[in-house]
């Protein structure tokens, strides 16, 4: 197996995520890594707002657009830029930093804290998650206490790598890409760089670095298999 040519794929953006599933696809025009889009979600979530329908989005503070039919649960903090999008549900003590664009039918779960992230319609982050410099796929789902570590221990640039392939970032602060339809179970925590691929299952309480292909099961300790399509 050709690993190297595995994750050269399943990495590119199109390989990962459907964009017709975000109102964010634009972000991710002439670019060829998700990872290259966190820089511009703060102004992206700015212009998609500034065209919002009033009859369909409240306006409650600065920067900060809600769907007339998503729920927000009155514990939740929520800070802009920031859409929440038709269907979705804040839950209790959800803790919105900014910079989130929460798509449609989405659930952001109790205690959960979103920074800097897309998340693609129908994704899940429903219970104690930490989600920060990230980006989830269409119908992506974190089991309960998962979360994106978003920053090295030694403050040096996130490489998002496969064995001796590396693509440097250049970036200080980023957590995950998770592809669509991928399974995160409880309590995983997903090291800086770690992309997700599609349609993949990680096992509960795993500790990931690097990379997970397309239709994989990743399972303790890092031995990974594959689903049959």
């Amino acid at each position: 197996m050709d690993i190297a040519r595995i994750f050269e794929h399943d990495v590119q953006i199109k390989n990962l995520f459907d964009l017709t599933k975000t109102r964010a696809a634009f972000l991710f025009e002439g670019i060829k890594y998700p990872w290259e889009a966190l820089a511009g979600i703060s102004e992206a979530i700015m212009k998609i707002g500034a065209f919002l329908p009033e009859d369909e989005f409240d306006h409650p503070k600065e920067d900060v657009w809600i769907a007339k039919d998503a729920r927000v649960y009155p514990t939740a903090w929520i800070n802009g830029p920031c859409i929440i999008d038709h269907g979705t549900e804040v839950r209790h003590c959800a803790f919105i930093r900014g910079s989130a664009l929460v798509g449609q039918n989405c659930v952001v779960g109790n205690s959960a804290e979103l920074k800097n992230v897309i998340l693609f319609d129908n994704v899940q982050t429903p219970h104690y998650n930490y989600v920060g410099d990230s980006i989830l796929g269409y119908k992506a789902h974190m089991g309960a206490g998962s979360i994106t570590s978003n920053v090295k221990s030694d403050r040096s640039p996130v490489v998002v790598k496969t064995g001796d392939v590396r693509i440097d970032t250049e970036r200080k602060k980023f957590g995950a890409m998770i592809g669509d339809q991928a399974e995160i179970g409880c309590n995983t925590v997903l090291n800086p760089g770690a992309v997700v691929g599609r349609a993949s299952t990680v096992y509960p309480v795993s500790c990931v670095r690097g990379f997970v292909p397309a239709y994989a099961i990743y399972k303790t300790g890092g031995e990974i298999t594959f689903k049959t399509k």
